[in-house]
């Protein structure tokens, strides 16, 4: 079918570069469907991480099934929207690709699904990075009674140029068999586990180099999970030295807007800590293209109707990863201590 708007158009075929719907197949996102098995497969997407976050909850646990099905539904369709549990709190948490992103998914909650839900603040995904070279020289010991646990590394954590095309990247250099081969898969394991959450706000570190240069084992002692443990302790304790710093997901917005706005517009994504990198004028029409940090969009699509009486529209997209100023990160670092000590005394009581 040929679909637009309420208007739908049933035809026998369809070429390149339409866009049609097809009734009665299960399909996912990234599907590709050909006319014999094993035809091809068309490249897919590319599908860039989720940079904001909004914790909800239901009332009651017959509204908790819908919700399931409407966010496995949801998932499905759009490899864009992800979902988890939080361990802390186990709230659901929702994350994609910007503020009205989520605002649709769950108005569909509510619309399709007849599910109301609490919906908590949007939050950034910030990222941990470090931001000097340390070496690192550490040995996990642990005697207790039967065999024991011994492992020891020696290396550096460096940050990755800022052009890198990994976030992590790992590199080993041990010689005559120093460290057996296991054991240094095992060190790798720790070192990614350790990362998810880095130490200074639990935030996943990215832009990182680990070395692995030396180290030592015991016949009886060292296992594959002495040296998990071994790194992950290594790695909190050395990235700490490290100067850590936060980055944030930095947005790409296209705003268009009468000509006469322009200034006000412009001069308003420049307060929000936005760089603006090009403007154009189209007949009537102003167009400015902007980074803005993510963390300062929210609410914009409110304040930029209201600077254009309505006639202001933007749109945006993830851009990369940016170092944030040092009053940011504070408060930042700030909010997350106070969100962590609200969890104690909740668990407290």
């Amino acid at each position: 079918m040929r679909i637009h708007a309420d208007k739908r158009e049933e035809i026998d075929k369809a070429t390149a570069g339409d866009i049609v719907a097809v009734m009665g197949v299960d399909a996912a996102s990234g599907d590709t469907y050909a006319g014999e098995p094993k035809l091809c497969t068309l490249e897919s997407i590319f599908v860039p991480l989720p940079v904001i976050k909004v914790a909800i909850r239901t009332s009651s646990n017959e509204a908790g099934d819908r919700l399931g099905k409407a966010l496995a539904r949801f998932r499905k369709e759009d490899p864009t929207f992800a979902v988890s549990t939080d361990d802390e709190t186990g709230e659901t948490v929702l994350a994609g690709m910007g503020e009205l992103h989520l605002e649709i998914y769950l108005e569909r909650i509510r619309r399709e699904y007849n599910v109301e839900v609490v919906v908590g603040a949007p939050k950034v995904s910030y990222r941990e990075a470090p931001s000097v070279r340390v070496d690192y020289n550490y040995r996990h010991k642990k005697q207790t009674g039967g065999s024991g646990q011994f492992a020891h590394i020696v290396g550096f954590i460096e940050p990755l140029p800022e052009d890198a095309e990994e976030e992590f990247e790992f590199e080993e250099s041990i010689v005559g068999g120093r460290i057996p081969k296991p054991y240094i898969a095992g060190a790798l394991k720790g070192f990614r586990a350790a990362m998810v959450k880095g130490p200074i706000a639990e935030f996943p570190v990215v832009s990182t180099k680990i070395g692995l240069t030396d180290g030592s084992f015991h016949d009886v002692d060292s296992s594959d999970m002495a040296f998990q443990t071994c790194a992950k302790n290594c790695f909190r304790e050395t990235f700490m030295k490290t100067k850590p710093v936060l980055l944030e997901p930095v947005m790409k917005m296209e705003v268009e807007v009468p000509a006469e706005y322009q200034g006000p517009v412009a001069g308003e994504l420049t307060s929000r800590r936005g760089i603006i990198v090009g403007t154009d004028l189209e007949g009537p029409t102003a167009v400015i293209e902007a980074h803005v940090p993510l963390a300062e969009t929210f609410g914009y699509s409110t304040d930029l109707r209201s600077m254009t009486q309505g006639q202001g529209t933007f749109s945006m997209e993830f851009l990369c990863y940016r170092r944030v100023p040092a009053h940011v990160q504070e408060a930042v670092l700030a909010e997350k201590r106070a969100e962590k000590e609200a969890r104690h005394l909740v668990g407290a009581k």
